[in-house]
């Protein structure tokens, strides 16, 4: 089964954030509920994979493999592809074997998706492991790199009237994505990734490499809404989350799209949104990542 089958693109849509913080700055916030396309292959993930995909059948592997943690909606999506294609996969997992799999690892592995746990330093070196298995196509962790950028940053094409936004705001991981979505701006537009790592300064090389030259000007990452780094949150975040279910019936995870969120609102506290601007919000799906948190901390 082709994977474009199940992709439900129609059931994308832009959702308004009626606020009043927003009215009284005659600032609109719009959302890009990209979390519809699919409930296992997510938000951008699709975007992300589909041109590596595309490589890899052209190119005749037959097998593909790619690199995530414990908890990676990259890992997930991935698999989930690859059985879709027939494709075998192998998912090299950052960390030693846990006792319990996460649900995320659970799920790859009912999909017949092999895993292999690697040492932080064996993960650190995982240039190797590419080179051993040559007859292997390998998609880098998060999908980064230019055909993931090159797929993200179709992303835009389903935002309908895209000159009338003044900023575009997402969650930054290996900011592919925010690269992609650079490179298809428009030359007023301002786009902005809130990095969800703590500390993790060199996403901006990282991120440019994937940049055309002349979107570079109009790009930038914040690093201060990590909420104590990677997938860690605090009791605030997740009041923030439940409040924004309760009020707009938009879910967020708390890994990425609930942090960068937050920051849009901090942001415009601190009057960093220019009065009458227009803000589009890409959510970028990975809610399945909320189900490592305790049942009772989220209200959906």
């Amino acid at each position: 089964m082709n994977m474009l089958d199940e992709l439900s693109v129609q059931n994308i849509f832009i959702q308004q954030i009626d606020d009043v913080c927003f009215k009284d700055l005659n600032i609109r916030l719009d959302i890009l509920r990209l979390d519809k396309i699919h409930p296992v292959v997510s938000g951008n993930k699709w975007f992300k994979l589909k041109y590596y995909l595309q490589q890899a059948i052209e190119d005749n592997y037959t097998s593909i493999a790619t690199f995530g943690g414990a908890f990676s909606n990259h890992i997930l999506a991935t698999a989930y592809a690859c059985k879709k294609q027939n494709i075998p996969c192998t998912g090299f997992i950052r960390g030693e074997e846990p006792k319990h799999y996460s649900q995320t690892l659970s799920d790859a592995q009912a999909l017949n998706t092999q895993l292999r746990f690697l040492s932080r330093a064996a993960y650190s070196n995982r240039q190797n492991i590419i080179h051993e298995n040559a007859s292997v196509f390998f998609i880098p962790e998060g999908g980064y790199g230019k055909p993931g950028a090159k797929g993200a940053a179709e992303i835009l094409n389903l935002v309908t009237n895209l000159s009338n936004y003044n900023y575009i705001i997402c969650a930054a991981g290996t900011a592919t994505m925010l690269a992609g979505i650079a490179n298809a701006s428009m030359q007023h537009q301002q786009c902005i990734g809130i990095s969800v790592m703590k500390n993790n300064f060199r996403l901006e090389n990282e991120m440019l490499s994937l940049v055309n030259d002349k979107s570079k000007d109009r790009i930038k990452i914040l690093h201060d809404y990590h909420f104590g780094g990677y997938a860690k949150h605090t009791q605030q975040l997740i009041d923030f989350m439940n409040k924004t279910w309760l009020k707009h019936s938009l879910p967020l995870d708390f890994v990425y799209t609930a942090k960068a969120l937050y920051a849009v609102y901090n942001l415009l506290e601190n009057n960093y949104f220019t009065s009458g601007s227009n803000i589009m919000f890409i959510h970028s799906g990975g809610l399945q990542g909320n189900r490592s948190l305790n049942k009772e901390a989220l209200l959906y």
